[in-house]
Protein backbone atom coordinates (compact mmCIF):
# COMPACT_ATOMS: atom_id res chain seq x y z
CA UNK A 1 0.00 0.00 0.00
CA UNK A 2 1.03 3.61 -1.17
CA UNK A 3 0.75 6.47 1.28
CA UNK A 4 0.00 10.12 0.45
CA UNK A 5 2.85 11.22 2.79
CA UNK A 6 1.44 14.68 2.78
CA UNK A 7 -1.61 13.56 3.81
CA UNK A 8 -0.19 11.42 6.56
CA UNK A 9 1.41 14.98 8.21
CA UNK A 10 -2.13 16.07 8.25
CA UNK A 11 -3.55 12.70 9.81
CA UNK A 12 -1.29 12.54 12.44
CA UNK A 13 -3.17 10.82 15.51
CA UNK A 14 -3.15 7.91 12.65
CA UNK A 15 -0.41 8.27 10.79
CA UNK A 16 1.95 5.79 12.54
CA UNK A 17 -0.59 2.65 12.74
CA UNK A 18 -2.74 2.55 10.15
CA UNK A 19 -5.25 0.04 12.19
CA UNK A 20 -6.41 3.09 14.39
CA UNK A 21 -7.11 5.25 11.49
CA UNK A 22 -10.83 5.73 10.52
CA UNK A 23 -11.70 4.44 6.87
CA UNK A 24 -12.02 7.97 5.69
CA UNK A 25 -8.47 8.85 6.74
CA UNK A 26 -6.94 5.23 5.46
CA UNK A 27 -9.11 6.22 2.25
CA UNK A 28 -7.23 9.73 2.08
CA UNK A 29 -3.91 7.99 3.17
CA UNK A 30 -3.67 6.12 0.20
CA UNK A 31 -5.07 8.55 -2.29
CA UNK A 32 -2.15 9.93 -4.60
CA UNK A 33 -1.15 13.30 -3.77
CA UNK A 34 -2.85 16.46 -6.11
CA UNK A 35 -0.12 17.70 -8.42
CA UNK A 36 1.44 20.90 -7.12
CA UNK A 37 0.00 24.26 -7.48
CA UNK A 38 1.58 27.41 -8.64
CA UNK A 39 -1.24 29.77 -8.27
CA UNK A 40 -1.71 32.32 -10.42
CA UNK A 41 -3.72 36.15 -10.75
CA UNK A 42 -7.04 35.75 -12.52
CA UNK A 43 -5.70 37.77 -14.94
CA UNK A 44 -2.50 35.29 -15.50
CA UNK A 45 -4.96 32.09 -15.67
CA UNK A 46 -6.54 33.76 -18.27
CA UNK A 47 -3.71 34.78 -20.54
CA UNK A 48 -2.36 31.59 -19.78
CA UNK A 49 -4.80 29.51 -20.34
CA UNK A 50 -6.22 31.01 -23.74
CA UNK A 51 -2.33 31.03 -24.98
CA UNK A 52 -3.35 27.00 -24.61
CA UNK A 53 -6.72 27.17 -26.37
CA UNK A 54 -5.15 29.48 -29.31
CA UNK A 55 -2.02 26.90 -29.54
CA UNK A 56 -4.38 24.44 -30.28
CA UNK A 57 -6.81 26.27 -33.01
CA UNK A 58 -3.11 27.26 -34.57
CA UNK A 59 -2.15 23.20 -35.01
CA UNK A 60 -5.85 22.81 -35.75
CA UNK A 61 -5.45 24.88 -38.31
CA UNK A 62 -1.81 24.11 -39.86
CA UNK A 63 -3.03 20.58 -40.15
CA UNK A 64 -5.81 21.44 -41.90
CA UNK A 65 -3.55 23.58 -44.69
CA UNK A 66 -1.00 20.83 -45.02
CA UNK A 67 -4.05 18.23 -45.68
CA UNK A 68 -3.19 16.47 -42.30
CA UNK A 69 -6.11 15.82 -40.50
CA UNK A 70 -9.67 18.24 -40.98
CA UNK A 71 -10.73 18.66 -37.41
CA UNK A 72 -13.35 21.09 -36.56
CA UNK A 73 -12.56 23.58 -33.99
CA UNK A 74 -14.96 25.60 -32.30
CA UNK A 75 -14.43 28.17 -29.30
CA UNK A 76 -16.76 29.69 -27.40
CA UNK A 77 -15.17 31.80 -24.52
CA UNK A 78 -13.10 29.25 -22.55
CA UNK A 79 -14.58 26.23 -24.02
CA UNK A 80 -12.71 24.83 -27.49
CA UNK A 81 -14.68 21.55 -29.22
CA UNK A 82 -12.63 19.84 -31.84
CA UNK A 83 -14.88 17.64 -33.90
CA UNK A 84 -12.61 15.16 -35.64
CA UNK A 85 -13.70 13.70 -39.21
CA UNK A 86 -15.32 9.97 -37.53
CA UNK A 87 -17.58 12.41 -35.88
CA UNK A 88 -16.04 12.15 -32.56
CA UNK A 89 -14.80 15.22 -30.01
CA UNK A 90 -12.58 16.39 -27.77
CA UNK A 91 -13.50 19.22 -25.70
CA UNK A 92 -11.00 21.50 -23.57
CA UNK A 93 -12.17 23.41 -21.04
CA UNK A 94 -11.16 26.45 -18.47
CA UNK A 95 -12.33 26.14 -15.76
CA UNK A 96 -10.82 30.07 -13.95
CA UNK A 97 -12.39 29.28 -9.99
CA UNK A 98 -10.30 26.22 -9.86
CA UNK A 99 -7.16 27.40 -12.22
CA UNK A 100 -7.61 24.20 -14.24
CA UNK A 101 -8.25 22.97 -17.65
CA UNK A 102 -10.48 20.18 -17.96
CA UNK A 103 -10.41 17.39 -21.14
CA UNK A 104 -12.98 15.62 -22.07
CA UNK A 105 -12.47 12.90 -24.76
CA UNK A 106 -13.72 9.45 -25.58
CA UNK A 107 -10.66 7.73 -23.26
CA UNK A 108 -12.04 10.11 -20.33
CA UNK A 109 -11.81 13.28 -18.44
CA UNK A 110 -9.30 14.78 -17.22
CA UNK A 111 -7.98 17.90 -14.83
CA UNK A 112 -5.17 19.60 -14.90
CA UNK A 113 -3.28 22.68 -12.79
CA UNK A 114 -0.55 25.08 -13.56
CA UNK A 115 2.72 23.98 -11.80
CA UNK A 116 6.16 25.50 -13.00
CA UNK A 117 4.95 26.44 -16.14
CA UNK A 118 3.57 23.12 -16.97
CA UNK A 119 -0.21 21.75 -16.93
CA UNK A 120 0.21 18.79 -15.03
CA UNK A 121 -2.80 15.98 -14.62
CA UNK A 122 -3.61 16.59 -11.03
CA UNK A 123 -4.63 12.58 -10.98
CA UNK A 124 -2.10 11.06 -12.90
CA UNK A 125 1.59 11.81 -13.63
CA UNK A 126 0.93 13.23 -17.49
CA UNK A 127 0.83 16.60 -18.89
CA UNK A 128 -1.97 18.52 -20.92
CA UNK A 129 -0.42 18.43 -24.20
CA UNK A 130 1.13 15.03 -23.71
CA UNK A 131 -2.48 13.42 -22.76
CA UNK A 132 -4.30 15.70 -25.76
CA UNK A 133 -1.98 14.49 -28.12
CA UNK A 134 -2.63 11.03 -27.52
CA UNK A 135 -6.49 11.49 -27.59
CA UNK A 136 -6.64 13.18 -30.73
CA UNK A 137 -4.22 10.30 -32.04
CA UNK A 138 -6.46 7.41 -31.26
CA UNK A 139 -9.90 9.69 -32.24
CA UNK A 140 -7.88 10.97 -35.36
CA UNK A 141 -6.76 7.47 -36.70
CA UNK A 142 -3.06 8.48 -37.04
CA UNK A 143 -0.35 10.15 -34.85
CA UNK A 144 -1.23 13.92 -33.69
CA UNK A 145 1.34 15.72 -31.60
CA UNK A 146 0.23 19.17 -29.57
CA UNK A 147 3.02 21.77 -28.86
CA UNK A 148 4.79 20.48 -25.79
CA UNK A 149 3.91 21.68 -22.35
Amino acid sequence: MVINEAIAKEVQPCATKLSDCSDIERILLTMPAAAPHTPLSDAEFREVAGAVLAAIEATVDRWLQDDVIDIDANRTGGMLELSFPNGSKIVVNTQPPLQELWLAARRGGFHFRHSEGVWQDTRESGTFHAVLSACASEQGGKALTFGAD
